[in-house]
């Protein structure tokens, strides 16, 4: 979490409270923060059984919840929303079905709460225990990503935290329909609805209180594009976990399998193109530039990919006559998260090259090198300075679902409380327990 002074003393009522949608947020979030304790005795089974039943409701009210979707779809539509941001806002009977099983993954996941993370008897009889405790109240800031919602109060709800969603206005009816019905499970379940509060029809003012609601939000995780992150670290009084953008990496090494790179860059750049776990900047080495490159460019030219690439490797796609729509790379490409079909390119003579092209532009998210040179890889695995590094593998792996976590509140690109993609243990802090016997220091 960003480094700040902590309080647990409740955020003043003072002028921020004067309009109606500031009443509004910290009445929210006073709730939640009042609901929350309700939740420190339930047992494992007992909110295991809460997620499944989550995960039933929103399968049998899934065309209502499409509906709702249709509504922000057809503005985004309007306006011409961005084709990746758009994947992300949709919602399908299938992805609703997907959605609830990440819930019932996470009901079948361990406890953290109660957790012992180390304990011991001191010379003296004291019985120390450092033991995992929820967070609190986890407040929520993303954008055009419904997922997210059910993803966040499930496993906020399993770790013993209450959650306030502000989930943007491009999300607002999809959202109000996915929260009405975790909270009428809440409520038939015995449970305070509070425990999951969504904030979306304040607007923009909204998510502003949010982040100056010290005392009320015990963290805040913002998810989305680089300008959301940015303003919510730069403001926000409540301490932050901050989640990157995915400017991701591949490296096709001189020793890789090139038909499995082909695979794999194909893979990472287009099984889905609106994530922060797609490929965005492709490096190959010099030595198998065109063996390497013709093939991936074939195969993402039918995919409709568009490679910004540097001077040499399009020469060689030139020379191959390769079908690929081919654009020069300007240095602004080298540091975009594209979220669309486009793929920056360029050509490296060597690993550390590569590595040192990665520490440059890349945003910490997640990079891939393919190889069969033991040596490259080593190099690779302890230079690169990313939540997550791969070898052999696909980006498309860097994701909490993937990772067995049930699903993820987010994937953090700083190195405080948490760093990759966060599950369970991370919306938990620790306590120490001293147990002892009329002990008395002398």
């Amino acid at each position: 979490m960003t480094s700040q002074a902590v309080t647990s003393a409740p955020v003043a009522d003072s002028a921020s409270a004067a309009t109606p949608a500031a009443e509004g947020v910290l009445a929210a979030a006073r709730a939640a923060k009042d609901a929350q304790p309700g939740l420190a005795l339930l047992t494992r089974e007992r909110k295991d059984s809460v997620l499944l039943a989550m995960a039933d409701a929103l399968v049998a009210r899934a065309d209502e919840i499409v509906a709702a979707n249709a509504a922000d779809l057809e503005a985004a539509d309007a306006v011409g929303m961005d084709p990746g941001l758009r994947d992300r806002l949709l919602l399908t009977p299938e992805r609703v079905a997907a959605i609830a099983q990440q819930l019932r993954d996470a009901a079948a996941l361990p406890d953290p709460v109660g957790e012992v993370v180390r304990g011991s008897v001191l010379a003296n009889g004291l019985e120390l225990r450092q033991v995992r405790v929820p967070l609190g109240v986890v407040g929520m800031i993303y954008e055009a990503r419904p997922n997210v919602t059910v993803d966040a109060a499930g496993l906020a709800l399993k770790s013993g935290n209450a959650v306030v969603l502000r989930g943007g206005s491009a999300a607002l009816h999809s959202n109000t329909a996915l929260i009405a019905v975790l909270r009428d499970v809440l409520l038939e379940r015995g449970l305070p609805a509070d425990l999951v509060v969504g904030i979306d029809r304040y607007g923009r003012e909204g998510a502003d209180v949010l982040m100056r609601a010290r005392g009320l939000v015990d963290v805040l995780i913002p998810r989305g594009g680089a300008g959301l992150i940015q303003r919510v670290v730069e403001n926000s009084t409540v301490p932050v976990i901050e989640t990157g953008t995915g400017n991701t990496h591949v490296l096709v090494d001189a020793s890789a399998d090139i038909d499995r790179a082909v695979e794999i860059v194909d893979n990472s750049k287009t099984q889905r193109i609106g994530v922060c776990n797609a490929l965005e900047t492709l490096l190959v080495h010099a030595d198998v530039a065109e063996s390497a490159l013709v093939p991936i460019a074939a195969r993402l030219a039918g995919k409709g990919v568009t490679l910004h690439a540097d001077e040499r490797a399009r020469a060689i796609l030139e020379a191959a006559g390769s079908p690929a729509q081919v654009v020069p790379a300007t240095e602004e490409d080298w540091a975009t998260e594209y979220l669309a079909l486009d793929l920056a390119v360029h050509v490296v003579g060597s690993v550390d090259e590569a590595i040192e092209h990665i520490r440059c532009y890349s945003s910490g998210h997640t990079e891939s090198i393919l190889t069969r040179d033991l040596g490259s890889q080593r190099a690779f695995l302890a230079r690169v300075d990313s939540a997550v590094v791969m070898v052999n593998a696909s980006t498309r792996f860097s994701d909490g679902g993937e990772f067995g976590f049930g699903a993820e509140i987010g994937i953090s690109t700083q190195k405080l409380h948490a760093r990759g993609p966060m599950g369970l243990p991370e919306l938990t802090t620790t306590r120490w327990t001293v147990i002892g016997d009329g002990h008395v220091r002398p």
